[in-house]
């Protein structure tokens, strides 16, 4: 079995081109789980590029700078999958989902 569920080809992040990188790690124990991790990130505007991973229990997403690392934690959280830690642009981001 793929552990990569999809695997859009993500360029490197750069501040010129006007994108983010946002790293997670998300509890997946089964093809189901990475597999709605997916879908909410097909969905979500302004997703350039993502790559979700069981084996490694990761979501990398490539964004639009009009993305903010806020909306995609939210969305991975509306999975039910919980979110063990967040980084933007390679800077430890919180994972605590604020109620709005």
């Amino acid at each position: 079995m793929a552990d990569v569920v999809n695997a859009v080809p993500a360029p490197a992040a750069d501040a010129a081109t006007g994108q983010h990188t946002y790293k997670f790690n998300v509890s997946m124990s089964c093809g189901g789980c990475s597999g709605a991790v997916d879908r909410v990130l097909k969905k979500l505007d302004g997703v350039k590029s993502y790559e979700v991973s069981l084996e490694h229990q990761t979501a990398t997403v490539v964004a639009e700078d009009s993305l903010p690392y806020e909306k995609v934690l939210k969305t991975i959280a509306k999975t039910g999958k919980k979110v063990n830690t967040g980084e933007a642009d390679g800077v430890a981001q919180s994972v605590e989902v604020k109620d709005e």
